[in-house]
């Protein structure tokens, strides 16, 4: 069932984004009296799934789900209808436009994809505005704790506070894993020292390899030791110990979160000491025993970031926006999502950083949409993807609206068209080229599976 909510999810999300994309194609070309052949949500190789025409377009559907196309007469694009472009051109193609007209028309899906993702994004902050743990707050708290193997051998330390990465300030904690994905440099206070740190040029491959035990976001926020059960093997289970007891003091040293009790116990190994535990709203003595390994027998309770801002160890943000307000707010989201996109593209093409091994394709897409139906998480993911899609279309790789668009400014500022069969083979090499892409990411996909 949970892969079949994701699957949902992902289908109606990219359909929508390419039935709009294409859409963008779609109006200008009308509006500019060209003649579009063919309208698809999905590639229709040799036949379609559905298909319907009205007036001189074919509307359809095709069965392999990879994106969509429109057909305008007198273009070369995915069709590679070499029969049309060989008659002389007519009025009503593409190919008779006046550059400006063409250029429009190349740039229409782009322009509604970013359109629609910063769209989405001003809603968002409208109608649900933002939730979040600041970054300042864990800051003006005790700092990070480090569980992460990985965060451990960069040199991290429990208590460590970060203060900005590659000197931009980090708004929102849950954002720092992705932050030091993006970066190079982290600035930390540590007792109250400025200390900058480097990170790995290889940080994404390591990241990729952690074992199973360190999955998860880098650094976390320092808990409570709060006590959830205790077992009945635990040579503690005799002691006065209950469910939610939180454990303020071991053997005279005050301890306010899970780090400081561990290390604690780690100083009194085989012994049996004194501990202080919260109760409510009392405090209560208890004599333990810490076993050989520093352990106490228990098992610790988990935390939602609410149960922990009832506990006072916390301040979230709850932000409300007007739809004025919604507006710059959204923009700003935008441009950020934007541009941590940028960042990591960058550092794929960089084969030092391994980030090359991340790259996923449907599966990866799919992943992640939340197992269960969040309209608030599916438009978050929608506006994201919709950005994405924009920006990589616009790169200069022929077959993708950018490379046509290289062409076209050519003509503009050279009044020089580059000849068909040129354009022809470009489309055939930039085909080529995306379908390896496509080919590289959803066979990292795969290998991850069975890995």
């Amino acid at each position: 069932m949970e892969i079949l909510i994701k699957a949902s999810q992902f289908i109606l999300s990219l359909s929508l984004l390419i039935v709009l994309h294409e859409l963008g194609h779609f109006i200008p070309a009308k509006l500019f009296k060209t003649k579009v052949e063919k309208f698809y949500l999905f590639f229709d190789y040799k036949f379609s799934l559905v298909k319907k025409k009205f007036g001189e377009t074919v509307y359809g559907i095709g069965w392999i789900p990879l994106g969509g196309y429109v057909k305008i007469a007198g273009m070369i694009d995915e069709s590679m209808d070499k029969e049309q472009m060989a008659l002389p051109p007519k009025p009503w193609e593409f190919r008779s436009k006046p550059a400006w007209q063409r250029l429009i028309i190349m740039l229409g899906g782009v322009f509604v994809n970013f359109v629609l993702g910063i769209f989405i994004y001003i809603m968002l902050m409208y109608a649900y505005g933002e939730q979040f743990l600041p970054n300042a707050s864990v800051n003006a708290k005790d700092g990070v704790w480090v569980q992460d193997s990985l965060a451990m051998s960069i040199g991290f330390k429990n208590g460590d506070k970060i203060i900005a990465v590659d000197s931009e300030e980090i708004r929102e904690f849950r954002g720092m894993t992705l932050a030091f994905i993006n970066g190079n440099n982290v600035t930390i206070d540590r007792n109250g020292e400025t200390i900058e740190k480097e990170l790995p040029v290889d940080f994404i491959a390591k990241l990729m390899d952690r074992n199973k035990n360190d999955e998860g976001p880098i650094l976390s926020t320092r808990i409570p030791f709060m006590i959830a059960e205790v077992p009945k093997d635990s040579p503690n289970k005799k002691a006065d110990l209950q469910p939610k007891d939180i454990i303020v003091n071991v053997n005279g040293i005050d301890t306010k979160y899970y780090d400081e009790v561990e290390d604690a116990f780690q100083k009194f190994k085989g012994q049996d000491i004194s501990i202080t535990v919260k109760r409510e709203d009392k405090l209560k003595e208890v004599t333990v025993k810490i076993s050989d390994s520093g352990k106490l027998g228990v098992f610790g309770n988990n935390f939602s970031m609410d149960d922990l801002e009832k506990l006072g160890y916390y301040d979230l943000a709850d932000i409300e926006y007007t739809f004025s307000e919604a507006i710059p707010a959204g923009w700003n989201k935008s441009v950020k999502k934007l541009s941590d996109y940028i960042k990591q593209l960058k550092k794929i093409f960089n084969p030092k950083t391994g980030a090359y091994r991340g790259l996923g394709g449907f599966i990866s897409i799919g992943k992640i949409f939340p197992s269960t139906w969040s309209w608030q998480a599916f438009w978050e993911i929608t506006a994201f993807l919709s950005i994405m899609l924009g920006f990589m279309n616009l790169l200069p790789i022929p077959a993708l609206d950018g490379g046509h668009v290289v062409f076209t400014l050519w003509e503009m500022i050279t009044g020089k068209k580059p000849g068909d069969k040129f354009l022809e083979y470009a489309q055939i090499v930039g085909f080529i080229l995306l379908i390896t892409l496509l080919l590289f990411a959803n066979g990292n996909d795969i290998f991850r599976l069975f890995k």
